[in-house]
């Protein structure tokens, strides 16, 4: 008997933010998330094509989007901020899009820079997509035990 294993999935996070969205794709074989430079968020037609773009480039054919619930795990307006651009993301793409709880992501990466030794201000540029980094990894742990 041969057994044909499904092609790896390529998937990118975001980590979306008012100035500037963190971004992470999976390694080749879509088992790491790696960092990529965080995308200007001002201007949403320009970060869409922008992500599109990306998605293009690298194979994506998987989006997860990060879901900023509360504590409390419920969808306040930061949420539904996010799952409204993880729609718009879908409709200009076409490429699925996951979203993921992404509670305390931020903060998770700011720790995990200083820890490094990345002082406050050098970091900025740096957490987005390292919390982006957080959201990919903690997805692609999820799936581990399911078939891709």
């Amino acid at each position: 008997m041969i057994v044909v294993d499904p092609p790896i999935m390529r998937v990118a996070a975001l980590d979306l933010g008012k100035v500037r969205v963190g971004l992470a794709v999976t390694d080749e074989i879509g088992a790491m998330a790696h960092p990529r430079p965080p995308l200007d968020a001002r201007v949403r037609s320009d970060l869409l094509r922008k992500i599109k773009d990306f998605a293009e480039q690298e194979s994506v054919d998987h989006f997860v989007v990060g879901l900023p619930l509360d504590p409390a795990g419920q969808r306040g307006p930061a949420a539904r901020k996010a799952m409204a651009f993880a729609q718009q993301l879908f409709e200009f793409t076409g490429i699925n899009v996951v979203l993921w709880d992404e509670r305390f992501s931020t903060s998770e990466a700011t720790r995990r820079l200083r820890e490094g030794g990345h002082r406050a201000r050098e970091s900025r540029a740096k957490i987005d997509s390292a919390a982006a980094c957080l959201i990919l990894q903690a997805w692609l742990d999820s799936q581990s035990g399911r078939a891709r």
